[in-house]
């Protein structure tokens, strides 16, 4: 049978996609459903046609599966940040654990009896009876402006710039309410304009917040299509008074782009940076830092790092795409010395005061890509790894760092990834050179989402 658009389906939802919509089949034709869970019986309406496969629309739930649970947020549906809120917590863990099975099966060649027996438990937010909400420690809201031409903020609907009013967010700490709506109420009374990205007038773009979930601190980053904000000591009174506020800043963007930070921040009062704890190390981090948003499963994700790079304190480790240095640090406490290399000058600049207050002396970090500052550390110095450690971004590692990798021949590499697909792209090229898969965990880093972080180890194959 030929579908087209509008057309209303009725089907059962057998899995979920990468992000988290529900997929069902029908006389092996497969639909793709938003809002919809393994095992709901639903309706829904074709929304595009595509050769083999279709998008379509939930219109209603005939039986919903045992799995479906009552999500916490009212805008659940709207919002693009919790694909899997209506999926029972256990049933996430599950559905995440198969992501990352069938990506290394089927992108990297890896067989189901091998991960069969290397692949660990997720190491979920239910452990030790946390929750797996409010646990985001940076939260970036987009101000802007409703049809009534009132000032709101919030978070953008899926797939679009378009916000939805909400200062509460079930995964944010309970201080963003408070100062989000203490910062709402100084635009109004102080007629300060919002920005338009089709005009690209108005003076605020976001609102960054962040907390140090170990000390209590609170940092307050202002974005703006400008210089300066009017009637900045109004705003500061009221805000230095909220407990736990330790940085109000501003960083002025004045692009036309949706990239949410400038280059430029300026301390309007209080410090440039505010401090957490991971573990027994101590880290400062300014608005452009890179910091793992969720510190309870950070210091699972890092102590299991450092787990599988087996140190005995008689190791030169590499860290690459190192960031502020925080997985060097721990490896720091372990190993004989680590080499960080990072391309972002400002987070070697943080890295390194972080060994600094932390009295770290056995870490050294360098500016620049792993793939031209590692031959050069090997050619000039002599120094070469006997783990090497690597955090990309989503997008995976650099080819040419893989091969300068490779050719390095550590004894093993821990691989910490936050995208399982280029994660298996990269281990199937690592296998083809000397490499064997040994251990696999995932970390839940991002409950509500589709989102998760693993962690491999690799060892070099003895010829």
């Amino acid at each position: 049978m030929e579908y087209k658009k509008n057309d209303v389906i009725t089907l059962t939802i057998e899995d979920m996609g990468t992000d988290g919509e529900g997929i069902g089949k029908i006389e092996g034709f497969t639909f793709f459903v938003k809002d919809a869970v393994i095992g709901d019986q639903v309706e829904a309406k074709v929304m595009k046609v595509k050769k083999g496969y279709a998008y379509a629309r939930l219109t209603r739930i005939i039986t919903p599966s045992a799995d479906r649970t009552e999500p916490v947020c009212q805008y659940n549906k709207q919002c693009g940040g919790c694909q899997i809120q209506a999926l029972d917590y256990k049933k996430q863990l599950l559905f995440k654990t198969n992501k990352v099975k069938n990506n290394l099966q089927r992108i990297g060649g890896f067989s189901a009896s091998l991960l069969e027996n290397i692949m660990e438990p997720i190491l979920g937010m239910d452990l030790a009876g946390q929750t797996p909400y409010h646990y985001r420690n940076k939260a970036q809201f987009p101000i802007g402006t409703d049809k009534n031409g009132e000032i709101v903020t919030g978070f953008y609907a899926g797939r679009t710039h378009t916000i939805i009013p909400n200062t509460d967010c079930a995964l944010g700490v309970e201080e963003n309410r408070i100062i989000l709506d203490a910062f709402l109420q100084y635009m109004r009374e102080n007629k300060v304009t919002a920005y338009d990205e089709a005009t690209g007038k108005g003076l605020v773009r976001h609102v960054l917040i962040r907390k140090g979930f170990a000390t209590g601190e609170l940092m307050l980053c202002i974005i703006i299509n400008g210089d300066t904000l009017p009637h900045q000591n109004k705003l500061i009174a009221v805000m230095s008074a909220i407990e736990g506020m330790t940085s109000i800043s501003v960083n002025v963007n004045k692009e036309q782009t949706n990239v949410i930070m400038g280059k430029e921040c300026r301390v309007l009062w209080g410090s440039e940076t505010i401090s957490d704890v991971i573990g027994d190390i101590r880290f400062s981090i300014s608005p452009l830092s890179f910091y793992q948003v969720n510190p309870i499963q950070t210091q699972r994700l890092y102590g299991l790092a450092l787990e599988y790079a087996g140190l005995t304190g008689n190791e030169i480790v590499f860290d690459l795409y190192c960031g502020i240095g925080t997985i060097s640090l721990f490896m720091a406490k372990k190993a004989k010395k680590v080499y960080g290399i990072e391309v972002v000058e400002q987070a070697v600049r943080d890295a390194r005061e972080n060994a600094e207050d932390n009295c770290i002396d056995n870490v050294e970090f360098h500016v620049g890509k792993a793939e031209e500052v590692l031959p050069r550390l090997y050619a000039e110095q002599g120094i070469y790894a006997d783990v090497i450690c690597v955090d990309p971004p989503r997008k995976g590692c650099d080819a040419q760092c893989l091969a300068t990798m490779v050719k390095m021949a550590p004894q093993r590499i821990v691989y910490v990834s936050c995208d399982s697909a280029t994660l298996a792209r990269d281990l199937k090229y690592l296998c083809a050179n000397g490499y064997e898969l040994r251990r696999v965990c995932s970390v839940d880093m991002f409950p509500q989402t589709g989102h998760v972080e693993c962690v491999v180890l690799m060892s070099r194959i003895e010829e």
